[in-house]
């Protein structure tokens, strides 16, 4: 599976597996299917929402990974 970066649209994250959907929430993101999830970068949403976007990356990717 591919790697999540903190580039990525969050819809596509959310496209490439469902399960990502809580680790989001997990992190403060709640409006996962607001129209800005669907062009805005994890990189970006997360500066709006005062998030670390490294740490919701590697949660993000820790559970891919152990799939």
């Amino acid at each position: 599976m591919a790697k999540v970066n903190e580039d990525m649209i969050i819809r596509d994250v959310l496209i490439m597996d469902e399960g990502t959907a809580p680790i989001f929430m997990k992190h403060g993101m709640h409006c996962l299917f607001c129209p800005s999830a669907s062009a805005e970068s994890i990189k970006d949403a997360c500066a709006v929402h005062g998030i670390d976007a490294n740490k919701l990356v590697d949660d993000l990717n820790e559970y891919l990974e152990g799939k």
